[in-house]
């Protein structure tokens, strides 16, 4: 009995030790159930490697769907990104009668994910053939709405569950736990999807989309087995429950609030352009296969998970959030300089390294601006903060990317015919004229950031210390 209670404590020392935000479990939520919970957040990271990786790479190079229709599907999911400060609001407030105010969210989001991806590599081969093409541009945009609609529904509510898990202690870091899970779920399915489509066939696409599909059902049955409690206040139509305009209205009642939502814009605008794109480039003129171009993805989710460990630390001596926002915007120009450079070089090391920094700028940008805006909301407030935050980001991002399609057939049209002259007769043109408006997107973050730096509230600036009791920042981020 001795030796196993030592052994068990051991273990548990190790857990504590390797594994980040360990110490978020308690005895009413212990560590499995913690990373039980978390399974939800793999699912996402499994679609968004799909979605924003694998899938417009195969769409344009294996099958030769022009880019500018491509980067449209992948923007589509994007359409639900305005409703989450809605969706997250609406659960918060719904009513019933099972007593459960997460679990109807999350369970049809999840179905949502499903049937999206169930009839995805269809739709996909139907685009592929001239004869069948209106058909499958119509069931492509279906599956891409169902997907993203149920990607974004079940992110919300199963983070807004979390929440209500948790004591606001251990909150914070049984947030951060959740989101080390979403990273993970982006690096172990882009190099299990890319190993698996290696050699690309019509039936290994559908077999591994299919897959994914089930995989992402049984991942969140999993996750959300038995975690919410049935509440009496939840089924009773007494409970005061304020509309979402009330709500809005005390969240934006700031001034600094708008133009911090704008500088959010600019920047998820200035690093999502290329997110339709890298993987084409590295494709198309660099000569990679998927498999390697799938590997990009992955190195954007470590440069991520760098970037949130530097912000913690930065964060916890007390450095203004925004600076960490800034620094993060100058990474993403020299990332973006790496890329471009990566062309005239023919180098696949110079992508990837250029890759994991966009990253890791990506990160940190979105780290900081998230800490100000929820130490600029009140407790009344948080949760409509985070929605906000994550509607104004993602719903830049998918214009982004659909722009970003078309400006890159456009000049490389006009490129390769010489329009622009016998030295910019190349299809990487397209490619690097983008990249080029991306840093000077970054740069004009960067003016609309300056003057809100020392500006905002004490907490935003000691998100990672103990001051100020109930906090929120990089330990809450969200997407």
């Amino acid at each position: 009995m001795r030796q196993r209670q030592a052994f068990s404590a051991k273990w548990s020392r190790v857990a504590i030790t390797w594994l980040p935000f360990a110490d978020a479990a308690s005895a009413q939520v212990p560590l499995s159930r913690l990373l039980r919970l978390s399974l939800f957040q793999v699912s996402v990271g499994m679609m968004m490697v799909l979605l924003n990786g694998t899938l417009n790479r195969v769409m344009i190079v294996e099958l030769g769907i022009p880019a500018w229709l491509v980067a449209l599907m992948i923007a589509i999911p994007l359409l639900a990104a305005p409703f989450r400060a809605l969706i997250g609001h609406r659960s918060d407030t719904h009513r019933s009668v099972l007593g459960w105010r997460r679990v109807p969210f999350i369970w049809f989001g999840t179905l949502m994910q499903f049937g999206g991806l169930a009839i995805m590599p269809f739709a996909l081969l139907l685009m592929s053939d001239p004869n069948l093409f209106s058909i499958g541009v119509t069931a492509s945009t279906l599956a891409f709405l169902l997907a993203g609609f149920g990607m974004h529904t079940t992110q919300t509510a199963g983070l807004a569950l979390t929440g209500d898990l948790v004591d606001d202690e251990r909150r914070p870091r049984a947030v951060s736990l959740l989101y080390l899970a979403l990273l993970v779920g982006m690096m172990l399915s882009s190099l299990v999807i890319g190993g698996l489509l290696v050699d690309f066939t019509p039936t290994r696409l559908v077999q591994v989309i299919q897959g994914a599909a089930v995989l992402t059902l049984v991942l969140n049955l999993v996750a959300l087995w038995k975690q919410e409690a049935r509440s009496t206040a939840t089924a009773s139509a007494d409970t005061y429950r304020p509309a979402f305009s009330e709500v809005w209205q005390s969240f934006t009642a700031r001034p600094v609030t708008i133009r911090l939502l704008a500088a959010v814009g600019l920047g998820a605008t200035a690093f999502a352009m290329q997110d339709a794109l890298l993987e084409p480039y590295g494709g198309e003129i660099l000569g990679l296969s998927v498999g390697a171009t799938t590997g990009l993805t992955g190195a954007w989710a470590l440069g991520a998970l760098v970037a949130f460990t530097l912000s913690a630390r930065w964060l916890g001596r007390g450095t203004d959030s925004l600076r960490v926002a800034g620094y993060g915007v100058v990474v993403g120009i020299a990332a973006f300089i790496l890329v471009i450079f990566a062309a005239p070089l023919g180098s696949p090391v110079a992508l990837g390294l250029g890759a994991t920094l966009i990253g890791a700028g990506a990160g940190l940008f979105l780290v900081g601006t998230l800490t100000t805006a929820m130490a600029l909301s009140t407790s009344q407030t948080a949760g409509l903060a985070l929605g906000a935050w994550g509607a104004v980001q993602t719903t830049s991002a998918g214009l982004a990317i659909a722009l970003g399609g078309v400006l890159r057939d456009v000049v490389s049209s006009l490129a390769v015919a010489d329009g622009l002259g016998h030295t910019l007769a190349h299809r990487s043109t397209g490619y690097a004229t983008i990249y080029i408006i991306e840093i000077c997107l970054l740069l004009a973050t960067l003016i609309v950031l300056g003057p809100l730096v020392g500006q905002t509230p004490a907490a935003a600036r000691t998100t990672g210390s103990n001051v100020g009791g109930n906090r929120f920042g990089l330990t809450e981020f969200p997407t």
